[in-house]
């Protein structure tokens, strides 16, 4: 039986724990950031801010503490929010047995930095690394209903093992050694589901929302093959998958953040409502665009997208915009 830790008790930590638990076979432990939190959770067994209609198996253990969840963990899969990961790393870094294999299932870029979170991980640990990413709403994957992921890294053995420790009759695992793309296409994926949900939020229709995911993903292509990634890793899983699904699903947060900015809300409004809740894809577009700026990389949506979350752009303005641009090939 593998010994796994999950740091973070957000809404998709807690699926992976439900649904590791779920398989059989391991034992799961979920850290919480918050000691009290972690009471809560371990005495109620529902997560009620997060997942509040999902059932943590009973033999899920709970804790606040991060040194007794990761100390005899095989594995650690981290599902913390992107601005903490190099803080958590950096605390428990040091504690870290050298085969310890770290599972990073943050899709987002590094402010600052611009790093993915696999970069962020290995400027601190040289541990077994792998990447965790695919389409994939944490109730649905809570739920049992059938989910396909991908599990990325530079050494094929480890994607592969991670693919039979995490894989069950409702979770299927494809492997990939394109680590750079199948991080960008989860970071990026959540910055054009921004500019989807405006789309929704304007009440533009069918076909620009079909034209705005269609040009996303040639945005989100130019970026990550110019970061190192490969062209058919973003048609895959990790990115039309990841991308289809977060621009059109009524549970993406990203989608809904970009709705209410298109009905004219504030953006501070919209994040109080969410209740501490992130949509990583406003993070990530800056990053994106520096990513953009750094490797000379085209990527209009997103330029539109930054400014109507940054700049105060109005959305009818940004499409505007976006629509009379000089005319090109496909």
């Amino acid at each position: 039986m593998s010994r796994i830790a999950v740091l973070g008790a957000g809404a998709w930590g807690t699926a992976l724990a439900i649904s590791l638990a779920r398989r059989g076979g391991h034992h799961v432990t979920l850290w919480c950031h918050s000691p009290q939190v972690a009471t809560e959770l371990s005495e109620s067994r529902r997560n009620e801010q997060y997942l509040p209609a999902h059932v943590l198996p009973s033999d899920v253990v709970v804790t606040g503490d991060i040194v007794r969840a990761i100390s005899d963990a095989e594995i650690v899969l981290c599902v913390t929010p992107s601005q903490y990961v190099r803080g958590i790393f950096g605390e428990i870094a040091p504690m870290l047995a050298r085969d310890q294999v770290i599972v990073s299932a943050t899709k987002g870029l590094e402010e600052g930095t611009l790093l993915r979170m696999s970069q962020v991980i290995a400027a601190m640990s040289t541990n077994p690394l792998v990447v965790l990413s695919g389409p994939s709403f944490a109730a649905e994957v809570a739920a049992g209903t059938p989910t396909a992921l991908v599990a990325a890294s530079a050494t094929s053995g480890l994607a592969h093992r991670i693919q039979r420790e995490f894989g069950s009759s409702s979770l299927r695992l494809y492997t990939n050694v394109d680590v750079a793309g199948v991080e960008l296409g989860g970071a990026l994926k959540n910055v054009i589901a921004l500019a989807a949900g405006v789309v929704n939020g304007l009440e533009l229709g069918h076909n620009s929302a079909a034209a705005l995911i269609t040009r996303g993903i040639a945005e989100m292509t130019r970026l990550a093959v110019a970061c190192g990634g490969r062209r058919p890793t973003l048609a895959g899983l990790s990115g039309v998958g990841d991308l289809v699904l977060t621009c059109t699903g009524s549970l993406s947060r990203n989608r809904t953040v970009g709705t209410e900015l298109g009905r004219g809300r504030a953006l501070p409004d919209i994040l109080l409502d969410m209740h501490g809740k992130v949509a990583e894809g406003i993070r990530s577009t800056s990053a994106a665009l520096g990513l953009a700026a750094r490797y000379g990389v085209e990527m209009p949506i997103t330029e539109q997208m930054h400014a109507i979350l940054h700049q105060g752009k109005s959305p009818n303005e940004a499409i505007r915009q976006l629509m009379a641009r000089p005319g090109r090939d496909e």
